[in-house]
C-alpha cells in the first residue's frame, strides 16, 4: 500500500524519492507507516497502535482514514490497478 521506496526516519521525516519531497509526521504517523511497511494489514496496525498509544478503536479508525487520505494526496501510496 505505501510505496516501497518511501523512506521514513525515526524522527518522522518522510522522503519520497519519486518527487524529491519531504514531509514530517508525528511519532504516531511514523509508527503507522512503519507498521504498514512491515506488511501489517489495517487490523494489525490498529491493534499495535491501540496498544502503544492507548486509543479506542473508533478514534483510531477515523484518524487512520484521515492519515491515509493525506498519504494518498501526497502520492505516498501505491495505486491499486
Amino acid at each position: 500500500m505505501i510505496k516501497k521506496n518511501i523512506a521514513v526516519s525515526a524522527s518522522g521525516l518522510i522522503f519520497n524519492p519519486d518527487t524529491g519531497e519531504s514531509f514530517s509526521v508525528n511519532p504516531l504517523g511514523a509508527d503507522i507507516i512503519t507498521f504498514i511497511k512491515e506488511g501489517n494489514g489495517r487490523d494489525e496496525v490498529a491493534q499495535k497502535v491501540m496498544e502503544k498509544y492507548q486509543v479506542e478503536k473508533a478514534s483510531f479508525e477515523k484518524d487512520y482514514d484521515d492519515f491515509m487520505d493525506l498519504m494518498q494526496t501526497y502520492l505516498l501510496i501505491e495505486n491499486d490497478d
